[in-house]
């Protein structure tokens, strides 16, 4: 070992973090290798895993986990080292034998770290590959947000939000939006470690890759720090012949160097002699070292020996995000070691024999914590007791009280959109903790998704105060753009998964920090599409937040096709944890809103929200907002004009289609006086709480209760049809027919938009009122 690595980490247990680093590779290892050739297959998949994977970032999470991290501290763990990770919280006594023994089975460990599905240790969910890494910078943000406004105690040292990246993980474009966007904002506090193992899936990555990531990095303000060497190569290099070793290793490229560790010590001592053949001191280096010492230090990369990695994370200058680049070799100390091939692969049990058998585990002590450690088990076990990571690590906050209804300056004709800016413009208004723990963010998009107001209010976040120099030059403009560690309206760049990547973290504020905030993002809403992925990991986290989306459908007319969405509300009736709604008027948003902010803190039946809303300025009803509307309105539907007992026919509508539908039922009913007009706010919810229901009916353990959908469609006639209506695609309602057997005609946008005004494109896609009474009038055939 080289003495000014240990020397720097003097306090350290040099030899028990080596040996847990033995213990947790082959507990990774071991917890795969029995998934696939020990537990009964009973479908005849493979279950699969990644040896080699866990194998390169073994060391690394060792010296994080039972070194480095302290309390406050949160990691996003590499997707493909999951079993290191479960492997690790099993040795802290926070993982169970028979979850591991369950790894990738129903109800064991998961594939990828989960935090609804494996239990408090996981700080951010991962398996999309760059996502996991890019919400830690917006994890920073989050922090930042609270310890500036002493939401949190900012007398306390701030926790460090740290990422385990695989180096392929680096060619996922949201990576980049991610470091752009956070560094405008200045943010502290972030470590990413780069397993820097030089192979992905189909091959090995091109051997300059590592100045491109350092450059990118640089560029955006962050400390970059390169660990390339361990402590043996670092001796190694102090002897005679030991710089021109360091030459050839810097200059061997990265396919060969792969191959050669998995060729072994002859392999390592041909090339080398061959590349430089006249060097006798390196000859001479080489051949003072047996097969087995050679091979131990050709792959000693920094990434992989212990205290050169305490000593590099040691060593960060100061607090601005720091990029470690930690060589590695993919599969290091296994078989598998270097092979371009063994990204999926497994040990046969041949193999598994041999790795067993070389870290001395005995036969029937393959779970066993300490079996077979070089380091006696108290000794083990005494280290692991005064480890900050031994305490609870996930927090609770107190609710905040809502008010009983949310008010706003109504008109006799608006928009959803422009209620949706008063609502938020009378609640920063008013101020209380409803106010002061509302944060908004958007992609560049706030004043045209109608957050001007609520900014005015409430001003934008920024770590240092500057003035709105347009205000401090007398200049007329509508947006006071005042930035201070007050604001609360986070502005991000054009990029979509940017905003729900804050959305995560903002909506993860609680149990990573201990602070309730209630986030709000708004976007277009055909821009959904783009940050999906990103929407769907900030949901699989469960974290809490409300997206508003608007303007929607072709109903913004003059945009054209681009700018029109269509899918969405299949979107949101499809996503997992996020409830959809599509008010058609104002009462109903301020409703559904209240509704939002209840429904983000309930812990147990909560979620997050999406309200798709609406430019269109359309008449708003006469009426009162009585508790039983308020009721059917959150359960996604009412009647607006109750049909007659044994009605056949009916108009259901979702959303700014309200006019046509209105119109087209007034001209229907002077024929058929029994017809009923239903409106539909939320789709996803009747659908969602039937299907409960229902699943509980197929198990035999249903109440006996109907499904709010099936009260809704009883005062039909059996064999009644009824006309849907959405500005958007139609099967989000048409399903709606199953619920009782109805025959429907559905009406909708199933293909791209055009220019246009409202009048020209309704009749277009059929959904003008003529369109919607001609269809309910008509006879299905046979």
């Amino acid at each position: 070992m080289d003495q000014s690595y240990i020397s720097s980490s003097a306090e350290a247990d040099i030899e028990t973090l080596e040996a847990l680093e033995e213990k947790v590779r082959w507990l990774a290892s071991w917890t795969i290798h029995n998934a696939n050739h020990l537990r009964e297959s009973r479908d005849g998949l493979k279950v699969g895993g990644h040896q080699a994977s866990c194998a390169s970032l073994s060391a690394i999470m060792t010296a994080l986990y039972f070194h480095v991290l302290r309390s406050d501290d949160r990691v996003a763990v590499k997707p493909h080292a999951s079993p290191v990770f479960h492997a690790i919280q099993y040795l802290l006594g926070h993982q169970t034998r028979e979850k591991l023994e369950s790894f990738r089975a129903y109800g064991g460990a998961q594939s990828y770290p989960s935090r609804t599905k494996d239990n408090d240790t996981v700080d951010f969910s991962t398996g999309s590959v760059g996502l996991g890494a890019a919400v830690t910078n917006f994890a920073a943000l989050t922090q930042d947000y609270l310890r500036l406004k002493d939401i949190i105690p900012s007398s306390k040292p701030p926790g460090r939000m740290i990422a385990l990246v695989g180096d392929a993980e680096l060619d996922e474009g949201n990576v980049y939006e991610a470091l752009m966007d956070t560094w405008k904002h200045d943010i502290r506090n972030v470590w990413w470690v780069i397993d820097y193992n030089r192979q992905s899936l189909d091959g090995v990555v091109n051997e300059q890759l590592f100045r491109i990531i350092g450059r990118f990095f640089r560029a955006v303000g962050w400390n970059v720090i390169t660990l390339k060497y361990g402590s043996k190569q670092m001796a190694a290099f102090a002897k005679p012949g030991g710089q021109a070793l360091k030459r050839w290793i810097n200059t061997c490229p990265n396919d060969v160097y792969s191959a050669l560790a998995f060729q072994g010590a002859a392999a390592w001592r041909a090339q080398i002699k061959g590349d430089m053949p006249h060097d006798q001191d390196l000859h001479s280096l080489i051949d003072s070292y047996d097969d087995a010492g050679l091979s131990a230090l050709m792959t000693n990369l920094g990434g992989h020996d212990i205290p050169a990695l305490l000593h590099t994370f040691s060593t960060v200058p100061d607090d601005r995000p720091t990029c470690f680049i930690a060589y590695t070799i993919k599969g290091w100390g296994l078989p598998l070691m270097g092979h371009k091939d063994n990204h999926a692969g497994l040990m046969n049990p041949q193999q598994m024999a041999a790795f067993q058998k070389q870290l001395g585990v005995p036969e029937g002590q393959e779970w066993e914590p300490f079996s077979g450690m070089k380091v006696p088990a108290d000794r083990v076990q005494s280290f692991l007791n005064r480890l900050p990571q031994k305490q609870h690590r996930l927090h609770e906050a107190n609710k905040i009280s809502i008010p009983d209804t949310l008010t706003y300056g109504a008109t006799a004709k608006s928009s959803t959109q422009e209620v949706f800016g008063k609502l938020l413009n009378e609640i920063a208004k008013a101020g209380g903790p409803l106010a002061d723990r509302i944060v908004t963010t958007s992609p560049d998009v706030s004043v045209s998704t109608n957050l001007g107001p609520w900014i005015n209010q409430r001003g934008l976040f920024a770590r240092e105060s500057r003035p709105d120099e347009f205000r401090e030059r007398n200049l007329p403009s509508a947006q006071k753009w005042i930035r201070s560690p007050q604001g609360q309206h986070i502005e991000l760049g054009i990029a979509e998964n940017d905003l729900f990547l804050n959305l995560a973290a903002l909506g993860l504020s609680e149990s990573l920090f201990g602070a309730r905030l209630f986030p709000i993002g708004t976007l277009y809403d055909p821009f959904i599409a783009r940050g999906l992925d990103a929407l769907n990991y900030a949901c699989y986290q469960d974290s809490r937040f409300i997206v508003v989306a608007t303007p929607s459908g072709i109903t913004l007319a003059p945009e054209g096709g681009a700018h029109q969405s269509i899918s969405t509300p299949m979107i949101g009736m499809g996503q997992p944890g996020l409830t959809s709604y599509e008010p058609a008027y104002g009462d109903e948003l301020a409703v559904i809103l209240r509704h939002a902010f209840v429904h983000l803190q309930d812990e147990e039946k909560g979620g997050s929200l999406y309200l798709r809303l609406s430019t269109r300025p359309i008449e708003q009803p006469d009426r009162k907002m009585t508790p039983d509307l308020a009721r059917q309105i959150i359960k996604g539907g009412y009647w607006v004009v109750p049909p007659k007992k044994g009605a056949k026919m009916a108009i259901v509508y979702m959303g700014a289609v309200a006019p046509q539908a209105l119109e087209a039922f007034e001209a229907l009913r002077e024929d058929n006086p029994d017809a009923g007009l239903m409106a539909i706010t939320s789709a996803d919810k009747l659908y969602s709480d039937w299907q409960t229901i229902e699943r509980a009916r197929l198990a035999g353990t249903d109440s006996g209760e109907m499904a709010h959908v099936e009260d809704l469609f009883a005062p039909l006639a059996s064999d009644a049809r009824f006309t849907s209506v959405i500005d958007g695609h139609p099967a989000a309602v048409a399903w709606m027919g199953a619920v009782r057997g109805h025959s429907v005609a559905p009406l909708g946008v199933e293909s791209f938009g055009q220019t246009g005004d409202l009048i020209d494109l309704y009749r277009h896609y059929g959904i003008d009122a003529d369109h919607i009474r001609r269809a309910a009038e008509r006879k299905p055939k046979g």
